[in-house]
């Protein structure tokens, strides 16, 4: 059947469609600047600064040492595979219940996209005080639980493209120490678990697995969070079998969807 043809809606809305069309060209094709935008929009040059400001807020878009624009960690998801995303999560979903059941905590499943860590899925438990759903988060990689794990599962020239001084110029405080996070993923990688504590976020802890795909590449982090102070270092193996089995029957899904 032929795609009806599309008409713009009744009651359009300039600026979200400004927003979008630019989201759009940072997404297809790459850098962009200021004046580019203001030229492709019809907009003046303030109007396009207000709408790619906006992006950088929300994580569309970033902005390097050169005043250039390019697209950020969610337009990013698209190098990652779209499709592997809404499979990872479409998939995931039960486990993530199960897992939020069996240990009434929140859980999470987590994707990397170069130095950043992403939520794409977040089931929160039942308990009053808990951890909040992480959905849509954006986190730097080696601050998050999944983040360390996916990067443990990088090669070294991997990792120091990734942490290269020269994409840290605008954002030295960003920068992490490498050797010691060289250190942290070698112990990772021995453990095949990781304990986030206060890390990322103050008063959070969180233990994650990695999730691997047929080829035994990480491809996504399960793991839950709770109030630090619920936290006890006495219930952390059972806590990763938990994850463990989950992370296990995940990929057996994933892999049955072929």
């Amino acid at each position: 059947m032929d795609k009806q043809l599309r008409t713009p809606p009744p009651y359009p809305i300039a600026s979200v469609d400004h927003a979008l069309r630019a989201a759009t060209i940072l997404q297809m094709e790459g850098e962009t600047t200021v004046a580019r935008i203001a030229e492709r929009l019809g907009v003046a040059r303030s109007t396009a600064h207000r709408i790619l400001a906006m992006l950088v807020y929300r994580d569309f878009a970033v902005q390097d040492e050169n005043r250039a624009y390019r697209a950020g960690p969610v337009l990013e998801l698209a190098a990652h595979s779209r499709s592997l995303v809404s499979r990872l999560r479409a998939v995931a979903m039960p486990h993530l219940h199960r897992v939020a059941a069996l240990l009434d905590e929140t859980t999470n499943l987590t994707v990397r996209t170069g130095d950043t860590a992403r939520f794409i899925a977040s089931v929160e438990c039942g308990q009053a005080l808990r951890v909040g759903s992480r959905e849509g988060m954006v986190f730097p990689a080696d601050r998050t639980t999944a983040g360390l794990l996916l990067l443990a599962d990088l090669p070294d020239g991997e990792l120091d493209e990734l942490y290269d001084p020269k994409r840290y110029r605008d954002r030295p405080g960003e920068l992490p120490d490498l050797p010691r996070l060289r250190t942290e993923l070698r112990r990772l990688r021995r453990n095949g678990f990781a304990v986030n504590q206060g890390r990322s976020e103050r008063g959070l802890t969180a233990v994650g697995v990695p999730v691997r795909d047929r080829d035994g590449t990480a491809v996504a982090g399960l793991s839950v969070s709770m109030p630090g102070a619920r936290y006890d270092p006495r219930h952390l193996r059972s806590l990763v079998a938990v994850l463990n089995t989950a992370a296990r029957a995940l990929e057996g899904d994933l892999a049955g969807e072929g």
